[in-house]
């Protein structure tokens, strides 16, 4: 089966959406490797928290 091809607009907007379809998918990647490092943060955050407070009640 043969996929149908539109034709392309005559002011050459066919030649941006390969570039902008890359950003979005470059965006889509950043979003969510930040999101993944800010939930490892905040993992390691508490993690550290919770060795503090028993660190603090061995002390006091």
């Amino acid at each position: 089966m043969h996929t149908i091809r539109r034709p392309e607009p005559p002011d050459g907007s066919s030649e941006k959406r390969p570039v902008r379809d890359w950003v979005a998918r470059r965006r889509h990647a950043l979003l969510s490797s930040a999101l993944r490092g800010a939930a490892y943060a905040t993992g390691a955050g508490l993690v550290g928290l919770g060795f503090w407070a028993i660190q603090q009640g061995l002390q006091g």
